[in-house]
């Protein structure tokens, strides 16, 4: 099976720039209710993702800072403590679940390290949940 086949584009998701705003970082993610989102250079290449903690934990480090001054803190001044894998779309089965099993999500990008979207970890569960409870049903018929 082709990766592919799990993927949501990029024109599908939620996703910031590096150089967005602590403050438009947390009004995307709390708009859309995510814990985190990917981030992106403005070439369109994938650079990380930025979760809730990695932003509250720099608005609690910084003395001061308030959620008003988040305008003025740049995404890349926000120390990100995990680190989300990619994988190419190229890439084999056994790659993607190897990373799905950490990451609630997994970047994908193209042959030249443009972020074209991301495989969700519940895409690839449900998908597992559905071969597996359809062997089920067959049996029992």
């Amino acid at each position: 099976m082709n990766i592919a086949f799990f993927l949501t584009p990029k024109s599908e998701i939620v996703y910031e720039t590096i150089d967005a705003t602590m403050r438009q970082a947390l009004e995307k993610m709390e708009h859309h209710r995510y814990t985190a989102i990917p981030l992106i250079d403005k070439k369109g290449k994938y650079v990380g993702a930025i979760t809730e903690g990695d932003l509250l934990w720099k608005l609690k480090n910084t003395s001061g800072l308030t959620i008003e001054g988040t305008n003025n803190i740049s995404i890349k001044d926000v120390h990100r403590h995990t680190q989300s894998n990619t994988v190419s779309i190229s890439a084999n089965m056994e790659d993607l679940i190897l990373l799905a099993k950490n990451q609630n999500f997994v970047p994908v990008i193209d042959d030249q390290g443009i972020f074209i979207g991301i495989i969700k970890r519940s895409d690839i569960i449900n998908y597992c949940a559905d071969l597996l409870f359809k062997d089920k049903v067959n049996q029992r018929n």
